[in-house]
């Protein structure tokens, strides 16, 4: 009888260690897919451009982006635009719908990126001349084990 009361409590206790174990795979499939890696990549990229940190946004780019404008650029005319012209003070975004896409384009003239997750970024600004929203399509690919972001230009 003791040793049947102990046979239970045993397999009681790899049951409880297995269904753990699924949990946890699961749950970190989901965590680190790609698909959570690329929203995540854009989530940082667009937190940079609140604070303000356009050097580190611009890090973010695809190697096609900062060919596009150098960092000095960027730097100077991102925050230009949006926070001189527009008298913005302050804006928020959100992500909706990510969706893989393969050999995509940046535009007619490059290579087109083998795998990449397209998602529509709003930022909803506020500024002197009332509140506005304007809607991208933003992409993230991974180059050398880093997500980099890219814009559409076709």
């Amino acid at each position: 009888m003791y040793r049947n009361r102990n046979s239970k409590k045993l397999t009681f206790f790899l049951l409880i260690i297995i269904l753990l174990s699924i949990i946890v795979f699961i749950f970190s499939r989901i965590i680190f897919s790609d698909k959570s890696q690329a929203e995540r990549a854009v989530e940082k990229f667009y937190e940079y451009e609140q604070a303000g940190m356009f050097s580190e946004s611009w890090e973010m780019f695809h190697p096609y982006m900062q060919e596009k404008f150098t960092k000095g650029d960027y730097i100077e005319d991102r925050p230009h635009v949006f926070f001189n012209h527009f008298g913005v003070s302050s804006f928020s975004f959100s992500i909706d719908d990510v969706d893989k896409v393969k050999d995509w384009f940046i535009e007619d003239v490059k290579e087109p990126i083998a795998l990449a997750y397209e998602m529509t970024v709003y930022q909803r600004y506020k500024g002197k001349y009332g509140n506005m929203t304007i809607y991208q399509s933003v992409y993230a690919t991974e180059v050398d084990g880093e997500w980099k972001i890219l814009w559409d230009y076709n």
